[in-house]
């Protein structure tokens, strides 16, 4: 009995091939973000080892999480959504109120002592799965009304997430609301309407001067430079540190423009610009390779997945690793417009990285049980 127990456990059939190239893109990424913050940090006389250390912490606590998300089953996971749900909308509730921290011109983090906590980005994940289950629950039967829910239920955090103001997480969520839909068996004409009205809000957004300077200079400066101020220097910076790489790159550690810091905020958005650098056309593409076997690995659960909630929840997360990597790396190349959306695992941050790492527990989760 014990034997076929073991041979019945979900733990049998894990895909150790996506945990560890996620682990392996985090390690990765350690040592970017050491390469782009050592050279500032001595310079003021600070622990060059800072951001690494913290990111290190980080790193740990997401391999913890991921862990935790694949112990309880999925589908216990989908009794709790409602509860997920409402947790994220009063975080995000909480944020833009006074007990929020306001830092850089945006007000989405709790200050708990050193570190600062980013409820959006585990509103991603709540999202999934409430998506996912919903979606589920009404699968062939996605008329109108349920439509409606689907709406308002993303609607809420979006709405949230872009007062605070973070326009990239609200198109994450955005991406994540259109990847559940489409698999999720929303009607055609339901889906074009979807589509109208979302060009009619950008419209609307760009002509009534709804975002701010700031925001409308980082979302035009890939289209022109000339007039979007911090931005443009931003992706000028960006596009000839990645250009100076050339096929092999400066040499890890030897890269002049990571070293003086001359990109804005490379540990965090433009991490990829100090892999361009140090380590060329080779480094970049071996990353986007290790991108590239994460997504078809949560593909592969997606489609091997033992009922439509689990497909959901793959999909859910593949929508929202395929447009950060696609939107982050395309930013600092300039052709996708520079929304702060940090690269996954790569970027510097804690809420960032242990959000990755749940939803690669997610997919693990429902991968392992996929027999059971």
């Amino acid at each position: 009995m014990a034997s076929v127990a073991r041979r019945n456990s979900p733990w049998r059939h894990v895909d150790w091939g996506l945990a560890v190239a996620a682990v392996a893109v985090s390690c990765f990424g350690l040592l970017m973000i050491y390469s782009a913050t050592r050279g500032s940090l001595a310079s003021e006389g600070l622990d060059p080892h800072y951001y690494l250390k913290r990111q290190a912490v980080f790193l740990v606590v997401g391999v913890a999480v991921m862990v935790i998300a694949m112990v309880v089953d999925y589908r216990r996971l989908q009794d709790f959504a409602p509860v997920f749900y409402i947790g994220s909308v009063l975080s995000l509730l909480l944020i833009i109120s006074p007990l929020g921290h306001r830092s850089r011109g945006s007000q989405a983090w709790f200050q708990l002592g050193p570190y600062q906590l980013e409820p959006s980005e585990f509103a991603k994940i709540a999202l999934i799965i409430g998506l996912a289950s919903f979606c589920a629950y009404y699968r062939g039967k996605l008329g109108g009304r349920e439509l409606a829910i689907v709406l308002a239920l993303a609607a809420v955090p979006f709405f949230l997430i872009y007062k605070q103001p973070d326009l990239g997480t609200a198109l994450v969520l955005g991406c994540i609301l259109i990847g559940v839909l489409l698999v999720g068996g929303v009607r055609g004409r339901h889906l074009a309407l979807i589509g109208a009205i979302g060009v009619l809000a950008v419209a609307a957004v760009l002509h009534f001067g709804v975002l701010q300077k700031f925001q409308q200079q980082r979302l035009t400066a890939f289209l022109d430079t000339s007039s979007a101020g911090q931005a443009s220097y931003n992706l000028d910076e960006s596009k000839l540190a990645i250009s100076s790489g050339g096929v092999s790159g400066q040499g890890l550690l030897k890269a002049p423009l990571t070293n003086l810091s001359y990109v804005p905020e490379q540990q965090t958005d433009f991490i990829f610009t100090a892999v361009g650098e140090q380590l060329g056309l080779i480094g970049s593409a071996l990353l986007l390779a290790m991108f590239v076997l994460m997504v078809w690995r949560t593909w592969r659960a997606a489609t091997t997945a033992r009922d439509t909630t689990g497909t959901l929840i793959c999909v859910g997360v593949l929508a929202m690793f395929v447009f950060q990597i696609f939107e982050n790396i395309g930013m600092t190349m300039g052709i996708m417009p520079i929304t702060g959306i940090p690269l996954p695992f790569m970027s510097y941050g804690g809420s960032a990285i242990v959000a990755c790492f749940a939803a690669i527990g997610l997919v693990l989760n429902v991968q392992m049980r996929r027999y059971s």
